[in-house]
């Protein structure tokens, strides 16, 4: 073995112990979040019909603007991370803050516009009159809590950007445990109804925010960082946050989309859709772990100045996300026949699933290095590149997609679309990569 060639099997083995180290604490955390969701519905489900739908449409008006501040974690990540790789660590939990703030200013801001526009929100998600009570009381109730929400998310980028996934998974485990401990009391034991699970849902979700906080303060006293807001910070972190707001709204669209034209499709189709998408969301939690600690490596990388550690780190995580995207596609091909009867007895609904589950497992190394330079060029702070990227997907896969119930193919011939979605961003990450413009070195961009 030449001394070049056990260098950089020297290199791809720490490469690998840092992507393993971020990647799994990370996953662990990003299963837990669906599990509040999950929670709520199991307990509130008996009930009653009515209120389980108003948690339904409820869930997702708040799930729809929580994941379009997702930016508050991903932003704060590759900005923190610039600064612990070059050393200052109080520069880098200063820029935390700013983050938090900013955080706890667009929480106040969308609880001022929900609490009053509730009833109306949830008549345009089309609740029927007998869930559209339950669900307003639900959306209100848990509103106060977005911006102990927000917060978590801003300061899981804190944390990420440190270098640390471990503590975002305890707090989250610690979140999931209260709220179902909460809910089962408020709910049942108080006589609640609809209205415990809310502010069991609230409280757990304050108390990990309390959590983040502690952490961020007691290392912002550490390291001799000022905790006060600081409005030129704070505008900073909003403008980088800007562009990668314009990327989750794009990707929402898509989402959007794609679901508008299932339900065209028919009701077998849509339900079809609705578990090949909760399968699919399920996937990407597997290769978005690794595209945190891509975040959180190259943030790292380009701001200690090391421009070839970076760019070794990203052809080491590409190598991980191909073969991560194999072993879930051999997954997906393997389970199906078990998978979909967990879901639904409809054998038109199966036979109209099985074959577009094919479509998904082939497309999962595609999804792979997708997620992967996702994560990079997140890292490395090229939100603008991003955003342009996940605008043309969009113009791109809308009319593909609204062909697809002209044409004919049904629900495979959508799911294709959804690959070809995935291909394009995969061919203009790539193109960024080879491009080596997202190599900006040193603590800020």
């Amino acid at each position: 073995m030449t001394q070049a060639s056990a260098a950089a099997r020297v290199a791809r083995r720490r490469h690998d112990r840092e992507i393993i180290a971020l990647a799994v604490p990370a996953f662990g955390a990003l299963v837990a979040e669906p599990l509040f969701v999950l929670t709520d519905s199991a307990i509130i489900g008996h009930l009653g019909t009515a209120q389980l739908a108003g948690l339904g449409v409820a869930s997702a008006l708040l799930m729809t603007a929580v994941s379009v501040f997702v930016f508050l974690a991903y932003a704060t990540t590759a900005a923190v991370a610039r600064r612990v790789g070059a050393g200052d660590l109080q520069a880098a939990i200063r820029q935390g803050m700013d983050g938090i703030w900013l955080a706890l200013l667009l929480g106040a801001a969308v609880v001022t516009v929900v609490l009053p526009t509730a009833p109306a929100l949830v008549e345009v998600f089309g609740a029927s009159d007998t869930a559209a009570p339950h669900a307003t009381t639900y959306l209100r109730i848990s509103a106060l809590g977005i911006p102990a929400m927000l917060v978590v998310l801003a300061a899981t980028g804190v944390l990420r950007g440190l270098q640390d996934t471990r503590t975002p998974l305890y707090v989250a485990i610690a979140g999931f445990v209260a709220n179902a401990g909460l809910n089962a009391g408020l709910v049942y034991g108080a006589g609640l109804g609809i209205a415990g699970s809310a502010w069991g849902t609230v409280i757990a979700q304050c108390g990990m925010a309390a959590a983040y906080l502690l952490v961020v303060v007691r290392g912002a006293r550490r390291h001799g960082a000022s905790l006060k807001p600081d409005a030129a910070g704070i505008r900073a972190c909003a403008q980088a946050g800007a562009p990668l707001l314009v990327r989750t709204l794009s990707l929402r669209a898509i989402l959007m989309i794609a679901t508008a034209v299932a339900a065209r499709l028919g009701d077998a189709d849509m339900a079809a859709h609705q578990i090949i998408l909760s399968l699919w969301n399920l996937l990407a939690f597997a290769l978005d772990a690794i595209a945190i600690a891509g975040q959180a490596i190259i943030g790292r990388y380009l701001g200690a100045g090391d421009a070839q550690g970076a760019r070794e780190a990203c052809r080491r995580m590409v190598q991980w996300g191909i073969a991560a995207g194999i072993v879930l596609g051999l997954l997906v091909i393997v389970t199906r026949p078990l998978f979909i009867p967990l879901f639904t007895g409809d054998s038109v609904v199966q036979n109209t699933a099985l074959p577009a589950l094919v479509v998904v497992s082939v497309s999962q190394p595609i999804s792979g290095v997708v997620f992967i330079l996702d994560g990079v060029l997140m890292g490395a702070g090229d939100g603008p590149y991003l955003a342009w990227a996940m605008l043309l997907t969009l113009a791109v896969f809308t009319p593909v997609a609204l062909l697809v119930p002209v044409l004919g193919g049904g629900l495979t011939a959508l799911w294709a679309a959804m690959t070809l979605m995935m291909t394009v961003r995969m061919l203009t990450l790539w193109q960024r990569s080879r491009s080596g413009r997202w190599i900006v070195t040193g603590a800020t961009r």
